[in-house]
């Protein structure tokens, strides 16, 4: 193992442990996203961590828009910066209501904030095609102002330093967030963002994060002689299993599933946390991608497939729709899936519904949290620090409880979720998901994953094919590691 991925391992590991540290206690417990899902069940983006195109263009080197704020040697005076009536281009990936009400928030900024700054707030398409968008135009003028990015995103990003270290605006005293607003976020969703191996830079701020549970048919279940979801692994297969066989009375559409599976990198990540196991080792800095329990996690899966309990989603949401029309008895997504679901089932098969743990090995659940943050491309100091400023009005208590009611993604900060007891008792399935915040655990966030996360789709779909599930994951961690050393050889 080279020494700089030594040095990548120990500063990874580090942040790890500050994350599980820092997860929050079950009455405050933190907002989640995860993902990752923008779960909605036409044609909208998937809010999964990013799913770029095969192809893999890398950051560009060309010469940064002046001036350079954010290099090496341009130290910015932010006190003095005047962000007075620029304007900033914010890239997303929302739509439909999501869309709606972010639009909403960004005029309410525009009409109130004393600097006249403007934000345009922009879909550019979903997480991967935003990602695959940025890569040629880092350091450009082209580059937005504002834009949505998971946490190993924003380090390829950073290979190029074509990210905004927010460390001084944050602490800045006359624009940054006070000492009492940064605890109030939850401590891992803000340690999340800053990146030990890039010098402990704040490459990005939170304003939602979401988790992955499993969806199931309470109704299905006691037809099937069950009063509890499954807790483990081999409770799952046998409840599977008997509703392949024994179709849900209420079902509007013929067939009957005990599990969908989509062929997804974290619904592989998801199943190998709970098998009490992980993909990447944060004490050696590689991906493991092969490890027992990720071995054990798409052998199980291959079975229930094998075995008839299961079958793969083959349509965008068609899961999502299948449980809705008491089709199928579980399913395993995204918690910004939520209200998609409720509006399925009431346009289907009208049925008592709840979410869970993915089924376990382990003595508590290990569930898998994910969401984009927001990150400050490199442009001017005038239009960074005017981007931060919206950026800190996003994150704020007030606009943080409108937010979270508007997209069903889970707040970042304890005070929101305070005071959100009257949508929690409206929303029981979104308390539930909540109170489960506290078993959270991270997928990498590397440089380089999402051109691993093809491959693991890739591999994941010999899997259910029928492929060896040991050597087909042997053969994709060798290349996830390849390409992790090729992503850090760039760190300068």
């Amino acid at each position: 193992m080279s020494k700089k991925i030594q040095i990548i391992a120990s500063v990874l590991l580090i942040a790890v442990f500050a994350l599980s540290a820092c997860a929050p206690a079950q009455t405050a417990t933190p907002a989640a996203e995860p993902t990752k899902a923008e779960t909605q069940p036409t044609s909208a983006p998937a809010v999964e961590p990013t799913k770029p195109a095969a192809e893999e263009p890398k950051p560009t080197e060309a010469a940064p828009a002046e001036p350079k704020s954010s290099q090496p040697g341009n130290d910015v005076d932010w006190e003095n910066v005047d962000p007075t009536g620029q304007e900033v281009i914010f890239w997303h990936q929302h739509t439909k209501e999501r869309e709606t009400g972010l639009l909403e928030l960004v005029d309410a900024f525009n009409k109130s904030n004393e600097w006249g700054i403007t934000v345009k707030a922009e879909y550019q398409g979903g997480y991967g095609d935003i990602f695959n968008k940025m890569l040629p135009i880092l350091n450009t003028p082209d580059a937005p102002s504002l834009v949505v990015a998971y946490q190993n995103q924003a380090a390829t990003y950073q290979l190029v330093k074509g990210l905004v270290d927010m460390t001084p605006m944050v602490n800045s005293a006359k624009w940054g967030i006070a000492e009492a607003d940064q605890k109030d976020f939850f401590p891992g969703f803000w340690a999340q963002d800053v990146f030990p191996n890039f010098e402990n830079a704040r490459l990005g701020l939170a304003p939602n994060r979401s988790m992955e549970v499993l969806y199931y048919n309470i109704e299905w279940l006691k037809e099937l002689g069950y009063d509890a979801p499954p807790a483990t692994p081999e409770q799952f297969k046998e409840m599977a299993c008997k509703a392949a066989k024994t179709p849900f009375s209420k079902a509007t559409a013929e067939g009957s599933i005990g599990y969908e599976l989509s062929i997804d990198t974290s619904r592989l990540a998801s199943f190998t946390f709970a098998f009490g196991g992980d993909i990447f080792d944060y004490q050696t800095g590689m991906f493991t991608l092969n490890s027992e329990a990720a071995v054990n996690a798409a052998t199980f899966l291959q079975d229930l497939i094998n075995n008839g309990c299961a079958t793969q989603v083959t349509e965008a949401y068609g899961d999502q729709t299948d449980f809705g029309a008491g089709k199928t008895l579980f399913t395993v997504g995204s918690t910004s899936g939520l209200p998609f679901y409720q509006k399925a089932i009431d346009e289907g098969a009208k049925f008592e519904w709840s979410v869970g743990a993915v089924p376990h090995t382990t003595p508590d659940p290990v569930m898998n949290v994910y969401g984009a943050s927001v990150s400050i491309p490199v442009t001017s100091p005038e239009e960074e620090l005017a981007a931060f400023l919206f950026l800190k009005y996003y994150t704020s208590p007030e606009i943080q409880a409108k937010w979270a009611e508007i997209s069903n993604y889970f707040p970042v900060r304890a005070s929101v979720a305070d005071s959100m007891k009257d949508y929690f008792d409206k929303n029981p399935t979104y308390k539930t998901s909540f109170e489960m915040l506290k078993y959270g655990h991270f997928e990498p966030p590397v440089p380089g994953y999402d051109f691993v996360r093809n491959e693991v789709e890739t591999t994941l779909a010999a899997i259910v094919d029928g492929g060896d599930p040991k050597a087909l994951l042997d053969a994709l961690n060798e290349k996830a590691n390849v390409e992790l050393e090729a992503q850090l050889s760039q760190i300068k």
